[in-house]
């Protein structure tokens, strides 16, 4: 696991135990850590999902915010680097340590653009079953106030950002952001560099939908192209491709065993993720919470297959 990937476990956590109080309580402790992508691009890395920016004559883009107790740490970082406001923020989901700074940049001004289903999310609140946490309906100003479906571009400081909605990953609402000319990725969520993935199956979240996210963002970068995911160092595609092998391998193993009708006791003591757990199973998720998050997106899924396959045999 990277150096600093257990601050962003501990962003993770922090979503988990309550967003607003726990990270109050810690945000005292985080450094801000910025590194120059070129072109007026920037990743910033501090607690929870790391920050894309765009900086140059129109202002500054963010892509994402973390939580809301960072945002003058991470307002301040900015300021190093340009004077300009902060024009928008695009959420690449709709969780917490991803959109926690949404309220206060908001009401500072910034237009906040998000796939059509984190508004959705964030407005409704509701249960994160994947946790069993009850996530509170976002504040008004935190909402985004452009939403979008299949793809969106903004044109400013020279560059395109070109943002691409990928369904039933992550979540139902995961966007990835690509900067053409300066051959840069921000992954969202979509890409936890060197740990088991959150895969929030009771936001619509699968295994096979992150396999299928992965295999966009190949197809788009090139062997030089630097990619930001969502947690953990920055990166490059031969990287996302390992992360890609081992979502595929443990897809098949998960799948085959569902279908065989094995129980999650059964299941855990199979050890499917054996192989993968020295090097991916230090972050976050330990091996056998993420068997039991992937078996619950797959037993969903196939249930859901199962059903309507019964229903269109009533039909005949």
């Amino acid at each position: 696991m990277h150096a600093r990937g257990s601050l962003k476990a501990l962003g993770l956590l922090t979503l988990l135990l309550g967003a607003n109080a726990a990270s109050a309580q810690d945000a005292s402790e985080v450094k801000i850590v910025r590194t120059d992508l070129g072109q007026g691009l920037y990743m910033l890395e501090g607690q929870g999902g790391n920050i894309g920016v765009s900086v140059g004559s129109d202002g500054v883009i963010l892509i994402d915010d973390q939580f809301a107790p960072l945002t003058p740490k991470i307002e301040a970082s900015i300021r190093e680097v340009s004077d300009a406001p902060i024009r928008f923020v695009l959420n690449t989901h709709w969780h917490f340590d991803h959109t926690g700074g949404n309220e206060n940049l908001g009401k500072g001004g910034a237009v906040i653009v998000a796939h059509h289903n984190v508004r959705t999310r964030m407005e409704a609140g509701g249960l994160m079953e994947a946790f069993n946490r009850q996530i509170p309906a976002a504040a008004p100003a935190a909402l985004p106030v452009v939403t979008f479906g299949d793809d969106l571009q903004l044109h400013l400081n020279g560059l395109r950002l070109e943002a691409y909605h990928v369904p039933a990953a992550h979540t139902d609402g995961d966007s990835f952001i690509f900067w053409p000319e300066a051959n840069v990725l921000h992954a969202g969520d979509l890409y936890f560099n060197g740990f088991y993935p959150v895969i929030d199956w009771g936001s619509g979240g699968h295994i096979d939908g992150m396999i299928a996210a992965s295999d966009r963002l190949l197809a788009m970068a090139k062997d030089d192209t630097t990619i930001i995911p969502g947690h953990g160092g920055l990166s490059n595609k031969r990287e996302l491709q390992a992360f890609r092998d081992m979502l595929a391998e443990v897809s098949a193993t998960m799948n085959a065993l569902v279908a065989e009708g094995k129980n999650l006791d059964e299941i855990k003591a199979a050890k499917p993720t054996a192989k993968f757990d020295e090097t991916w199973g230090k972050g976050f998720m330990q091996p056998e919470p993420w068997v039991e998050m992937v078996y619950q997106g797959v037993k969903r899924q196939q249930a859901g297959s199962h059903s309507h396959e019964g229903a269109a045999a009533h039909t005949h």
